[in-house]
């Protein structure tokens, strides 16, 4: 395990790593909620194109590193410290929502991207109704789920897993 080899300086460097890497994915998503939902209100074809636009640049370039960043910093996290990956309930729960956040994520890009490259004509935009509305869906909804793993960093709910309980015996 990783423990041993992290030093206090080490563990540090990884626990303010992980902090921003998931600060930044929670901020950059409520930032990214803006132009979805203005695309989705306006009927102005240049702010709908521009939102767009911006939603593809934000997602892959802000979101998306973010994501990964944090997902990776977590589980260095829980491996080279003494928390461990399956020995507490709100680890995992962490663990599942980021893991399904990022996949969702992913697959969400590939629709922004599509929205993005459309032509400027109104027909093109009116047919896409539901998938704009769609990316008001998934924002808010990633906005809740990284403000859930951010209450089950704080809270630490639900105690140890049969595992955890295991190794502490």
């Amino acid at each position: 395990m990783l423990t041993a080899v992290m030093t206090p300086r080490l563990r540090k460097l990884a626990l303010t790593a992980h902090v921003t890497f998931s600060v930044g994915w929670l901020g950059a998503v409520a930032a990214y909620l803006a132009p979805a939902i203005v695309g989705l209100a306006s009927q102005d074809i240049d702010t709908v194109r521009s939102c767009h636009l911006a939603m593809g640049l934000i997602g892959w370039f802000i979101i998306v590193p973010l994501a990964l960043g944090a997902l990776a910093t977590g589980l260095i996290q829980s491996l080279g410290t003494e928390w461990g990956l399956f020995r507490h309930y709100w680890i995992l729960g962490k663990l599942v929502l980021s893991v399904l956040g990022a996949a969702i994520l992913l697959v969400h890009m590939r629709t922004v991207s599509g929205l993005a490259g459309m032509t400027t004509e109104m027909l093109s935009y009116a047919s896409a109704g539901q998938l704009k509305q769609q990316l008001v869906v998934h924002a808010a909804g990633g906005l809740v789920v990284l403000l859930v793993t951010t209450t089950l960093s704080v809270f630490k709910p639900w105690g140890k897993t049969p595992y955890g309980r295991r190794r502490a015996a």
